[in-house]
């Protein structure tokens, strides 16, 4: 099993939305776990904001992070 993290809208019929869709080959069922704020307003920009304020990601302005180059690697290109 992979995990996808994707955000969408849970609709008052209780169908989720995805802001982008995934595209399939075929049906297939997934399992889900929501997170919902307590306000039960999920934006976006609050969560892109959480993440780049959080100190726990502080490390990553360290410049001997910065590791690899865009010359570095394989490019990935997912066929799904």
């Amino acid at each position: 099993m992979r995990a996808i993290e994707a955000t969408g809208i849970l609709n008052t019929q209780g169908q989720l939305q995805l802001d982008q869709p995934r595209p399939q080959a075929k049906p297939s069922r997934v399992r889900i776990i929501m997170l919902i704020s307590e306000d039960g307003d999920l934006n976006p920009g609050e969560w892109e904001n959480a993440i780049a304020t959080n100190p726990s990601f502080a490390f990553l302005d360290d410049p001997e992070e910065d590791i690899y180059t865009l010359e570095d690697g394989k490019p990935v290109s997912y066929a799904g």
